[in-house]
């Protein structure tokens, strides 16, 4: 299978962030991607008081990336985007898969929140005007099983045991990683989830400055499920492919049998 990652600088104008995303899906196509993965907040990433509206998993964003897959022939998962939420202070944090034909295919809401205060550098809640998932979720994707997640899900290993456990052999992280824990932790908990889980892992970062005073780390990349990084994108807007070898999956799952052998 062909994949696509793309990295974005989504910023506060909504329909030009939703024009680029086309543009890039427009080029893994091009590109002979069979499945193609968007960064978390692909249609926003601004201030609060100017975010769009939040939608129903049926609502324009959901319409928007059904139609760029039919049109595109190609599977899209579209990062994340603000779900309405339980209640009028509280949105959800949510991705959506669409397949071949623009068919809702799976939908993963964020289970963990990233709520952090490093004195000097960030201050953020996520969980003060975000509500947490509840269930796991696996896209079946033609040859392969996407597990989702998105961002601050990458530094808790049990969910993605879990998915690894429920037969995902694909991983998927959107993300809005930022700068200041991206440049020392990105590539090393990307590597670790594929390592311990033998899967594939697929990686799609925003990149660079957005409003309001935050730099995300971008370095979009595809990684093996021997740790290997097999592709990684340079530091600007773009799209990044490589190929899943499910053979090769299938070998190293064999001859290192550490799923197999667990005893927890």
């Amino acid at each position: 299978m062909r994949v696509a990652v793309c990295q974005l600088n989504a910023r506060d104008d909504r329909a030009e962030n939703l024009r680029v995303a086309r543009t890039l899906l427009q080029r893994a196509a091009d590109g002979g991607a069979d499945l193609a993965v968007l960064p978390e907040y692909v249609d926003y990433l601004g201030r609060a008081h100017s975010a769009p509206k939040p939608e129903p998993v049926d609502g324009e964003f959901a319409a928007f990336f059904a139609d760029a897959a039919h049109e595109l022939g190609m599977w899209v998962h579209a990062g994340s985007f603000h779900e309405a939420g339980p209640d009028a202070e509280h949105t959800y944090n949510t991705t959506l898969v669409f397949d071949r034909s623009g068919a809702l295919a799976a939908t993963y809401r964020k289970i963990h929140l990233y709520d952090v205060e490093i004195p000097g550098r960030v201050s953020y809640q996520e969980s003060a005007t975000v509500a947490p998932g509840a269930s796991t979720a696996i896209a079946e994707v033609e040859r392969v099983r996407l597990g989702l997640s998105i961002c601050y899900d990458l530094r808790f290993p049990e969910l993605y045991r879990r998915l690894a456990i429920d037969g995902a052999n694909v991983l998927v992280v959107p993300a809005a990683f930022m700068l200041h824990t991206g440049r020392d932790h990105w590539e090393v908990l990307l590597r670790a989830r594929a390592i311990e889980n033998q899967c594939y892992v697929l990686a799609a970062g925003q990149i660079g400055n957005h409003d309001p005073d935050r730099t995300c780390f971008g370095r979009s990349m595809v990684v093996d499920p021997w740790g290997t990084v097999i592709a990684q994108a340079p530091d600007v807007v773009g799209v990044t492919f490589a190929e899943l070898d499910l053979e090769r999956l299938a070998e190293i799952r064999e001859t290192l049998p550490s799923l197999a052998n667990r005893r927890i």
